[in-house]
């Protein structure tokens, strides 16, 4: 991979690595008990990872789609969970800084790109998931200078935590042209939150629902016309999934690092696990699975950056076989490490247990087929 990476991509990675192997690996599995580390979200801030597409008047990094999946793999590389938050945050960064007119940018970046102020992203709700433009949560006129927002959203990660949700409501007619964007402050009046789930994986980041109850949110707090909102979040999609599916790579190369480590301490039989033939055939069956997953992930970076007419079906395809092969990859390496592999203080049990929402989340890994057989019919 280094030779493909220009002399700036190369810092990119030693300074994303050098910090996940110092602040997050120590930390994540305690963190899955006592939660995200506000501080260590300012210190990514620090290094620009909060505003990675983020233009650089504003406090962003300017850096591109390729950058960010070189960043998420490295960090996952020492927590998921918390590199996957920064991931959703930095979404919502951009969606801000391509959407929002001057007065908005100027008044949120600032603060978002230093993660004073922490953002999350409200699509999903409890009647839809996979159908997104089947939402429900209305946000109504009051008078000129407020939306009365009524709804609840699903599975929303840094719900109660994070300080802006960046909401998809309905201001029109059923359908994708009545969807609009909100920013809602924290503390609004109306908005509530759900009890924290209690989640299969990314335990360090709170999931919760958040309520809309007559929830009173300034006009000038909407992002571009109304019934343009679908068409934004859908945008900010591709790039999701393929910080996703960057997530799911690190988290994996994490776990056969790990497995790799045990089989050459590890003895049975005399010898080390390492020297016995099945041993090396499945190490190198999972290290040529994630170099091409690697390959896969890069290329559809690359066709995002460029704007390339079939950036989403690759986007969408490397959100499938990235996400599906980085599980089956963890697994692998619980399975290397045999009984001791299902015990938390290896931690590949917590690799396991966060990447399998991953073939979930950004649209299903069944919708991710749907996207690449529709695209392909197409010609």
């Amino acid at each position: 991979m280094s030779a493909e990476l220009t002399e700036d991509q190369q810092l990119i990675v030693e300074t994303a690595r050098a910090f996940a192997q110092e602040k997050l690996r120590p930390n994540a599995a305690r963190w899955e008990e006592e939660g995200l580390d506000r501080g260590v979200l300012q210190e990514l801030a620090g290094l620009g990872f909060a505003g990675i597409y983020v233009g650089e008047e504003h406090g962003g990094s300017g850096l591109t789609r390729l950058d960010a999946a070189l960043i998420f793999e490295e960090l996952s590389r020492g927590c998921i969970s918390t590199a996957a938050f920064l991931s959703i945050h930095n979404m919502c960064a951009w969606m801000i800084d391509s959407f929002a007119n001057a007065e908005q940018r100027a008044h949120w970046l600032p603060k978002l790109t230093t993660m004073q102020t922490i953002a999350s992203y409200c699509l999903t709700e409890p009647g839809s998931g996979s159908d997104a433009a089947a939402l429900r949560t209305s946000a109504k006129p009051n008078g000129n200078a407020h939306y009365v927002v009524n709804g609840a959203k699903a599975f929303i990660s840094g719900a109660g935590f994070s300080d802006l949700y960046v909401l998809m409501c309905r201001t029109g007619d059923d359908g994708p042209k009545g969807v609009s964007t909100l920013l809602v402050e924290n503390g609004t009046k109306g908005l509530s939150f759900g009890k924290a789930e209690d989640k299969m994986g990314w335990r360090a980041q709170p999931t919760a629902i958040v309520n809309f109850e007559d929830c009173h949110v300034p006009a000038e707090n909407r992002v571009g016309p109304e019934g343009e909102g679908f068409k934004y979040a859908m945008k900010g999609l591709d790039g999701g999934r393929l910080n996703i599916a960057a997530c799911a790579l690190g988290g994996a190369q994490d776990a056969l690092d790990r497995a790799l480590h045990y089989v050459k301490e590890r003895k049975q039989f005399g010898k080390p696990i390492a020297d016995f033939q099945n041993t090396q055939f499945v190490l190198a069956d999972m290290e040529t699975e994630l170099a091409a997953a690697r390959a896969l992930l890069h290329a559809a970076a690359r066709k995002l950056d460029a704007k390339a007419p079939d950036a989403s079906k690759h986007c969408a395809m490397a959100k499938r076989f990235v996400t599906d092969t980085a599980f089956k990859v963890a697994d692998q390496a619980l399975q290397l490490h045999g009984g001791y592999g299902y015990l938390a203080d290896y931690e590949v049990e917590r690799i396991v247990r966060d990447l399998r929402v991953h073939r979930i989340l950004e649209g299903t890994n069944e919708i991710m087929r749907v996207i690449i057989s529709r695209e392909m019919l197409k010609a």
